[in-house]
């Protein structure tokens, strides 16, 4: 591991000032990642700014949204009431994601800011876009049965790893950043970036900002929603397709839903396709099989992982026939 220089923050400008005068900054929250890629020499900063000091509070405004510190812990906003009660699925999500010892440690704005966990972007002998731009990628034609099927390029097939943030995918959070010009928010949607030319450009922050907050909309809370994980194992593994699913079925219409897919690309995957579908649809197997297909249509499998194609749809399925009950 280099040496670098460690300075913790006291505020978000402080933090945001360490970060413009530092080398190749990095914010440090709970460490569960960027410790682990420090080691490793793939992630090399010269300047680490603590910032978990930070905002760990988790507020239910006036509005009826919530407001989440970045800085809090995975294990608090799991625990939350609200969480628990309104937003189901991302309490779920949360448990699903690691072990406990883990979420206790690990942050919300890190949560976010998780790197893949691509075989080759770990092993720097590998080729791998991410880590070296226009070095190639070994994964296209290695082993890659954890890649993407959907949204990839030939420069990247890498999956992002975070169960928390398919859940915000589904509630449409919104990130609330602070930075050298100000504050600003940022859409779920638009943080996480596809790869294409350049997958090593994860996501819309710009130099030294900080995440300082996530936002989980009023009208985004369902108390019939959940999070359902299909892995290798049972604890402590990654997706290889994850499901986030909020519904409402009025007279055996659905009236509502929400769906979000984990492990199937390099951004928590929004099924909007599925969703246009199944608005006004009857609720039942054979419409949320259709819609599945429809969301599916695209996925384009390597080698190894086509086996998620199918296994997308069947979980897509199953979660939405659950929560119709």
């Amino acid at each position: 591991m280099l040496s670098f220089e460690y300075a913790r923050a006291e505020s978000a400008a402080g933090a945001i000032d360490l970060a413009r005068r530092g080398v190749e900054p990095r914010y440090l929250g709970g460490g569960t990642n960027l410790v682990d890629l420090m080691r490793e020499n793939i992630e090399r900063p010269r300047t680490v700014i603590d910032v978990t000091g930070l905002s760990r509070t988790i507020d239910v405004r006036a509005d009826g949204s919530l407001l989440i510190g970045a800085a809090a812990r995975n294990t608090a906003l799991a625990e939350h009431r609200t969480v628990r009660e309104k937003y189901p699925l991302l309490a779920r999500a949360i448990l699903a994601g690691a072990s406990a010892q883990i979420r206790n440690m690990a942050t919300v704005g890190g949560n976010l800011l998780q790197r893949t966990r691509c075989y080759y972007f770990y092993d720097d002998a590998s080729r791998c876009n991410k880590r070296e731009p226009g070095a190639g990628c070994d994964a296209l034609e290695g082993f890659n049965r954890i890649h993407a099927i959907l949204g990839a390029s030939p420069n990247c097939v890498a999956t992002h790893p975070s169960d928390m943030c398919v859940a915000l995918a589904a509630l449409d959070a919104i990130i609330h950043v602070a930075g050298p010009d100000g504050t600003r928010t940022i859409p779920f949607g638009e943080f996480h970036l596809l790869p294409g030319d350049q997958p090593q450009i994860e996501t819309a922050l710009r130099p030294a900002e900080l995440i300082t907050a996530v936002e989980l909309p009023a009208a985004a809370a369902s108390p019939r929603s959940t999070y359902r994980k299909a892995r290798d194992r049972a604890s402590y593994a990654f997706a290889l397709v994850s499901v986030a699913a909020a519904l409402e079925v009025r007279d055996g219409q659905v009236a509502s839903v929400r769906i979000a897919l984990g492990g199937v690309a390099h951004k928590p995957w929004r099924a909007t396709i599925a969703e246009t579908r199944l608005r006004g649809a009857p609720a039942t197997e054979e419409a949320f099989r259709a819609a599945a297909e429809a969301e599916l249509a695209d996925a384009r499998p390597l080698r190894d992982n086509g086996f998620k194609i199918e296994l997308a749809k069947r979980t897509i399925s199953a979660v939405l026939e659950e929560l119709a009950r």
